[in-house]
């Protein structure tokens, strides 16, 4: 069975940062998705840098960024909404990466910490909760 994504296309105002963050530097959005979806085999900097490259080069960044919308609705059992992975980004580019990073903090993941961030922060224990011996 698909889910629904927990959040709309377009609503990029619940988390102003990532707009922000997203309007200015899309590669640094994308990097750190994309870092997630890949679970670390890739790298934040290695991704965003090639977004950006396709940017420059070929000015649709969408061709690239779409196989990443599919990775993470693989990952969750997203539907494919509210159009293709394609069309979404190539018509909502800004919007599709915003909820694509919302879909990841709601689902407890940080992209600006990164896989192996997050990673290690899921085994070790939260601050002010070591065992005392």
């Amino acid at each position: 069975m698909e889910n629904q994504w927990t959040t709309g296309l377009c609503s990029c105002m619940e988390d102003g940062k990532t707009v922000c963050l997203t309007c200015f530097c899309p590669c640094v959005t994308f990097g750190r998705i994309a870092d997630i979806a890949d679970e670390g085999s890739t790298g934040c900097g290695r991704c965003g840098m090639f977004y950006g490259l396709i940017c420059f080069v070929v000015a649709l960044p969408c061709l690239f960024s779409c196989t990443y919308r599919t990775k993470i609705r693989n990952k969750f059992g997203l539907r494919e909404s509210p159009a293709s992975d394609c069309l979404t980004h190539c018509f909502c580019e800004c919007c599709a990466l915003c909820q694509e990073y919302r879909e990841l903090q709601i689902r407890g993941l940080d992209p600006a910490l990164g896989w192996n961030g997050n990673m290690q922060r899921a085994v070790s224990p939260p601050m002010g909760q070591h065992m005392m011996g």
